[in-house]
């Protein structure tokens, strides 16, 4: 995947891709483009790269979650579909849970893999900043590694409270700012190592740099925490996971 981008023109609203400035009406484009490279080796690099870890993370977001039998679940930018499995575990044959991404290419390999363990689930392709759902449907909604890739971050935010009932549960598993101690290792890790891995495993290294630059430009535990608020969610708490590198912030709707 090339780096070269056109610069945005005079008066166009910009963001960030990675360490670029790009015009806001690219992104969601070149973020398509990132996961349709790698949608069929995403698990794969996940295992590799995390050492497995991400597993454990969305299990204590599970865990962490307070969903229960019955309840409807919204599984944001779900990907793969590990976490819409684990829910559906969870709530069981009288719940829901509903599988969504902007991108077919990841959708079809998550509900492909969620057909294969016996589960039919809904899967919508749709942007997480205009979700195609009624007001107050969900308990729980979660977006787990989704977020610092969207362009309007607090419009997802919205749209994501905007469908959980009252005392319904927001839960973002994202990667955020490590510890201190660990920065120079981890940024090693990140600007030399994953992108040999992802050229090698997954036949991609821009996609893999881009990765590492992403999580940099995202907001950390504390600023996310507010913008949760902001967004109308309240009692937003976070945990730390493996020193920071990965961060659960939680909030509940209250009216």
């Amino acid at each position: 995947m090339s780096k070269q981008s056109t610069p945005p023109s005079a008066g166009d609203a910009t963001t960030h891709f990675g360490f670029q400035t790009v015009a806001e009406s690219d992104k969601a484009a070149r973020v398509r483009a990132v996961f349709a490279s790698v949608a069929r080796r995403y698990d794969v690099m996940n295992d590799v790269m995390s050492f497995g870890l991400h597993r454990i993370w969305k299990r204590v977001a599970v865990e962490l979650s307070g969903v229960r039998p019955g309840d409807r679940v919204l599984d944001v930018a779900g990907g793969s579909g590990d976490l819409s499995r684990l829910f559906a575990e969870r709530v069981g044959a009288s719940g829901e849970v509903v599988l969504t991404d902007i991108n077919s290419d990841m959708l079809g390999v998550g509900r492909d893999r969620l057909l294969d363990h016996g589960l039919a689930l809904n899967a919508v392709q749709c942007d997480a900043e205009r979700l195609p759902f009624p007001d107050c449907h969900f308990d729980c909604v979660i977006v787990a590694f989704g977020l610092r890739n969207m362009t309007h971050k607090d419009l997802a935010l919205a749209e994501m409270r905007r469908v959980l009932k009252p005392g319904g549960r927001l839960l973002v598993l994202e990667f955020s700012k490590v510890a201190a101690p660990l920065q120079p290792v981890y940024d090693a890790y990140s600007f030399k190592v994953l992108p040999f891995m992802g050229s090698r495993i997954a036949g991609d290294a821009e996609s893999y740099r881009y990765l590492a630059e992403s999580i940099r430009m995202h907001p950390d535990q504390d600023t996310l925490r507010q913008m949760m608020v902001e967004a109308g969610l309240g009692r937003v708490d976070y945990f730390n996971l493996t020193a920071g590198i990965v961060a659960l912030h939680r909030g509940t709707r209250l009216d």
